[in-house]
């Protein structure tokens, strides 16, 4: 490994699953407590949990009957998840989603900000994450995903132009092929320097050790 450059950390996730939510807050809060020199750079991958989905979303009420056999079997495992999610400081707001996505779109968007001028794109990461969670945007409108960009940081008109456009659709699909290739079958999925592995929204603890152990084989 050359110790001249920073430690990489490359995050496979759905912008639609709260434990990827949950997960970058586990994350932040693993960063907060590493020295400089060993804050990784975070690289955001795709990956769909809904694929099939049609590209004007479904109603969510209908997804829960789908996924979960109907609202109120959904709300209890929700429960579950509104409790982990607070342990993390988020306040999740599942009830103000109407409508479920496709990803495809965000997915696309996210890759372009992290092309776009070699810029950070956690601040879209999280603003999307937000816009779904937390205010119960529909995420999967290629207007309100032009919109997030632009209150993260990025020109809204480029991404608009982007989004109407088919840019970075097969590398998007390919690239989730690809994470399923590689037995990933849940998310988030976090992977320190190439060499070390971590399933699910794990504290920071478990984050900071599998760090650690990267530099080790390093």
């Amino acid at each position: 490994m050359d110790t001249s450059l920073p430690p990489t950390l490359d995050v496979v996730s759905d912008v639609v699953c709260p434990w990827c939510y949950i997960g970058k807050r586990q994350l932040e809060a693993a960063i907060e407590r590493m020295p400089e020199a060993e804050r990784p750079v975070v690289r955001w991958h795709p990956f769909q949990l809904n694929p099939d989905l049609p590209a004007e979303g479904i109603a969510r009420r209908s997804y829960l009957e789908q996924k979960f056999g109907g609202p109120e079997r959904a709300a209890q495992i929700y429960e579950r998840v509104r409790a982990a999610g607070r342990g993390a400081g988020l306040t999740l707001e599942f009830d103000r989603i109407e409508k479920q996505p496709n990803t495809l779109d965000a997915h696309r968007l996210i890759a372009w900000a992290q092309a776009h001028d070699g810029r950070d794109a956690e601040p879209l990461v999280e603003a999307l994450f937000r816009a779904y969670f937390v205010e119960g945007r529909f995420i999967g409108d290629r207007a309100e995903l032009a919109r997030i960009a632009g209150e993260a940081g990025f020109d809204a008109a480029s991404a608009a132009a982007m989004l109407d456009s088919e840019e970075g659709s097969e590398q998007i699909a390919a690239a989730d092929r690809r994470a399923r290739e590689m037995g990933i079958g849940g998310v988030p999925f976090f992977v320190f320097d190439g060499r070390v592995g971590v399933s699910g929204a794990a504290g920071p603890d478990a984050l900071l050790e599998a760090a650690a152990q990267a530099r080790a084989q390093a």
